[in-house]
């Protein structure tokens, strides 16, 4: 378990490395970073509280986990990567007492954010085909998380992430009070990433990055960075033919680029769901189905 803890002087992600998500940033600065700042006024009423559970929620490959952990730099906070192995033993009852000592170790490194990435392959909905030993496991998470609840000074957030939203239990879902969609970045979300990727790279002048922005319609964040990667690799390899010294980065090779790199949605045989589509989805799975999507 010491190795599923992250202390925030690790981390290397702040909300300046996540791209196109601004947004997103200014909900979670004001709702969770401002509520576990230690100079923070929001002890001085009990509504002014950081929320027990935060759900990020949108196609994979758009930030979901980096921005979770630029959000515990941000307010630093110790950063817990849950993991299901982590609460796994084969003897009768350890499990649950692991998950006992994952709160209890939460709330004695407090301020913390404890982070369960593809939780709807944890804490998924629950039925009567369950095993006994997976369905004791999530009752004693959702007990013990309603202690922090219930207990205006803890100062622990469970953020969890996933692309499918709707196979997460329904108990988990309440308790996951804030949501955020991370959808797939429009053009100008686009252009923001490649600012971010390509910062402290050498650049060709002749590089657009607007363009660059406008032809990679149905990239994610993780593509994009993919596409700088092998956009990189041949302006070396053009560098070591050439036998001269060229920019990274030129236009062409991203030309190049876009030619042999596909992004997710090409690879899959439906495509994967719009952004509307997903939020309308996890409206269904909340229970309040509106014409509007989630806040965030």
């Amino acid at each position: 378990m010491a190795s599923d803890i992250i202390d925030p002087e690790d981390i290397d992600e702040d909300f300046s490395a996540v791209g196109g998500l601004q947004q997103t940033i200014d909900i979670l600065r004001n709702e969770v970073v401002l509520a576990l700042s230690p100079s923070s006024v929001y002890g001085a009423s009990k509504l002014l509280k950081p929320p027990k559970g935060l759900l990020l929620f949108g196609p994979p490959g758009c930030g979901k986990t980096m921005l979770a952990r630029a959000l515990a730099k941000e307010c630093d906070c110790c950063f817990i990567n849950l993991r299901p192995s982590s609460f796994m033993d084969k003897y009768y009852g350890e499990s649950t007492k692991l998950v006992e000592a994952v709160f209890s170790l939460a709330r004695k490194l407090a301020p913390t954010i404890i982070f369960i990435d593809e939780i709807d392959s944890f804490l998924n909905s629950r039925s009567s085909m369950d095993h006994e030993s997976s369905a004791v496991i999530k009752a004693q998470f959702m007990t013990l998380w309603d202690g922090f609840v219930q207990d205006p000074t803890a100062q622990v957030v469970v953020v969890g992430a996933t692309n499918r939203p709707t196979d997460v239990d329904r108990a988990i879902l309440r308790r996951l009070s804030r949501t955020c969609h991370i959808g797939h970045p429009d053009e100008r979300q686009r252009h923001q990433i490649l600012q971010v990727i390509l910062r402290d790279e050498l650049q060709h002048r002749d590089l657009d990055l607007r363009r660059l922005g406008a032809e990679t319609g149905g990239y994610s964040g993780n593509d994009l960075r993919e596409l700088c990667r092998l956009a990189a690799t041949h302006a070396l390899q053009a560098a070591q033919s050439r036998t001269v010294r060229l920019r990274l980065h030129a236009f062409f090779c991203f030309t190049f680029a876009l030619r042999l790199y596909l992004p997710l949605s090409c690879h899959t045989h439906g495509g994967v769901p719009s952004d509307d589509a997903l939020a309308e989805a996890t409206c269904v799975a909340y229970g309040r189905l509106s014409s509007s999507p989630p806040r965030g």
